[in-house]
């Protein structure tokens, strides 16, 4: 089957690869139809990683089931699922607990499993025709035969799911005021759910201008860090209180205010002044434990120079972590089919498989208005 590989930094390929079969009785083989690009896949593209040499790519995957192992029970032949980039267990002490980013099964010596990521586990990736799903019946969310909401549902794998984790992290409520830092795909899923909670403002900060546009047509109040400095932006629009709620949807690839550069603790040290006194602050952008790529000794040892003094100051409190998709995504398409939810609108592109090493290319380089792109294998 036709797959999109790692080839070296800064380039991937469409490859012919093994097909994949049920290896366990709780598999199921997924014939794909679509498949994102993610900001997180950028990390192993741009060779910050220790990802290896033919990696498929790939973790967040839709489609039907076209084999089903003798031990599944609830899903059969035919089924159109979409399934969480976490690779859970279902059993363990964190499953069981509804931590599913963390399983303590599926990734022996590390918290938590994923397909096509590197340290994640053996689990091939599904930007290609074909995609095995281990733990089925735990892993697939069922999702109406008819064909509908391709585009939104797609997104119910990471990041529709992990914008709406900063939010509970954050502990958004109704009416309170909120920024974002970052206006890509988890940026704008994070603001949207915000607003999805009933918050009165949300203030989303980046600075390139279609992502900014795309923020202010869902209802935020664009913030652009390169026109001047962010959080005297969003104090003078609260009275110099600043935010009751803060998210970080950029991680450690955080760029300065000139985009010059990277400064991995900019963005969290900016939350720490823009949210206000006993104010919470979500982090699902993405921290890793080393960088090879950090711009500075201890930015590669995924060490930062936070202003927790600040922060202690000020009384806040932080969660932070990878969401725990299937603690959300089940209400998240109910509220798709519903109507009360549209997140496809974030989706700029909608390609085949043999146009990704282009798309990646332009996502990378933030050209012509490539903010998320789903494959149609």
């Amino acid at each position: 089957m036709r797959a999109v590989v790692y080839e070296e930094p800064f380039s991937v390929g469409i490859a012919e690869v093994q097909h994949p079969a049920v290896q366990h009785p709780n598999d199921v083989v997924v014939r794909v139809t679509s498949t994102a690009i993610c900001g997180s896949d950028l990390h192993m593209y741009e060779g910050r990683t220790a990802a290896e040499p033919g990696i498929v790519f790939g973790h967040e995957n839709m489609g039907i089931i076209e084999e089903v192992g003798s031990g599944v029970t609830a899903l059969q032949r035919g089924d159109r699922v979409v399934m969480p980039f976490n690779v859970a267990c279902g059993f363990c002490k964190n499953c069981t607990a509804g931590d599913t980013a963390f399983c303590l099964t599926v990734n022996p010596g590390f918290a938590g499993g994923a397909y096509g990521y590197v340290a994640m586990g053996p689990y091939s990736g599904g930007q290609a025709e074909y995609l095995r799903v281990p733990y089925a019946d735990f892993n697939c969310l069922k999702l109406p035969p008819d064909g509908s909401h391709e585009t939104d549902f797609v997104l119910l794998a990471d990041i529709f799911p992990t914008g709406y984790h900063g939010c509970e992290l954050a502990q958004v409520s109704p009416g309170e005021s909120v920024v974002v830092y970052g206006a890509g795909p988890v940026g704008l899923m994070a603001a949207y759910s915000a607003l999805l909670r009933g918050a009165s403002w949300v203030f989303v900060v980046d600075r390139v201008p279609e992502r900014l546009a795309k923020a202010e047509s869902i209802g935020a109040v664009p913030v652009d860090f390169g026109k001047a400095d962010p959080v005297e932006q969003i104090k003078e629009q609260t009275d110099g209180e600043g935010t009751d709620k803060g998210i970080d949807a950029v991680g450690y690839q955080a760029q300065v205010g000139d985009g010059s550069g990277e400064e991995p603790a900019v963005v969290l040290n900016s939350l720490i002044d823009s949210v206000r006194p006993t104010g919470r602050l979500g982090v699902p952008g993405l921290y890793v434990p080393s960088d090879p790529g950090g711009p500075d000794a201890n930015a590669k040892q995924g060490m930062l120079l936070v202003q927790i003094g600040r922060m202690f100051e000020k009384g806040q409190v932080i969660g932070t972590g990878q969401c725990n998709v299937k603690r959300y995504n089940r209400q998240l398409r109910d509220m798709i089919i519903a109507g009360r939810a549209e997140p496809g609108f974030v989706v700029s592109h909608e390609l085949s498989l043999s146009e990704a090493p282009d798309a990646y290319r332009k996502f990378d380089q933030r050209i012509e208005g490539y903010t998320k792109v789903v494959l149609h294998p």
